[in-house]
């Protein structure tokens, strides 16, 4: 049975994963979970739970101030780089924390000619979910996941300007801003699972999911 902290989660989409295959796993968020366990959720900033003997830690940072999509309002002057600056510390604390193994995902983003380039990229569409989203995998003492059910990309929303978006994305902007950041950056279930078995694995003996 390992010991997992999944670092800025509230949906406890990967917790849940790890949970089910009878890990001892913690989702870690400033924000109260929305994945119904609030008994396995670390209420609080991730950093300040970095060294309790974690076998195991998936971190998440928010990609607000990291993606190479927003970067134009740095650019701009509409945001001040301070804040760029202070999210890529945070994905340094994240990255070298004293835990074995360590797995941060992220969109395509400023992390990559920042700090390091990632160690995979992947897609939904590769672990049974019809959607297009590049996530970026940097990894400590892990493999790269395997692609476990490959099936069509889904449609894009082509604009009048000629700007293509997958539906995903441009069906969020419907939603209030806060339910919008959260669809777009929740773990994809065939993702999450995939994470589970391929790093942690099933045990015979743990905490279950219930």
């Amino acid at each position: 049975m390992m010991k997992v902290l999944i670092a800025c989660e509230e949906s406890q989409e990967v917790c849940k994963a790890f949970r089910k295959l009878g890990h001892e796993a913690y989702s870690c968020d400033i924000l109260d979970c929305s994945g119904g366990h609030p008994e396995w959720h670390i209420k609080g900033d991730v950093l300040k739970h970095l060294d309790k003997d974690w076998d195991l830690m998936i971190a998440h940072p928010p990609c607000t101030h990291l993606a190479v999509s927003g970067a134009r309002w740095f650019a701009e002057g509409k945001k001040p780089w301070s804040l760029q600056e202070e999210a890529l510390e945070f994905v340094r604390q994240l990255l070298n924390a004293n835990i074995s193994k360590i797995a941060l995902e992220n969109p395509v983003s400023v992390i990559s000619t920042k700090i390091r380039k990632p160690n995979q990229i992947i897609q939904p569409y590769e672990y049974g979910h019809p959607y297009s989203k590049k996530t970026c995998l940097w990894l400590k003492n892990l493999p790269k996941l395997v692609p476990t059910n490959i099936v069509e990309k889904g449609e894009s929303i082509v604009y009048k300007s000629g700007r293509s978006l997958p539906k995903w994305y441009a069906d969020a902007w419907k939603l209030p801003k806060e339910d919008r950041a959260k669809l777009r950056s929740k773990t994809y279930p065939g993702i999450a699972k995939a994470m589970a078995e391929q790093w942690g694995g099933k045990v015979n003996r743990g905490v279950q999911e219930r």
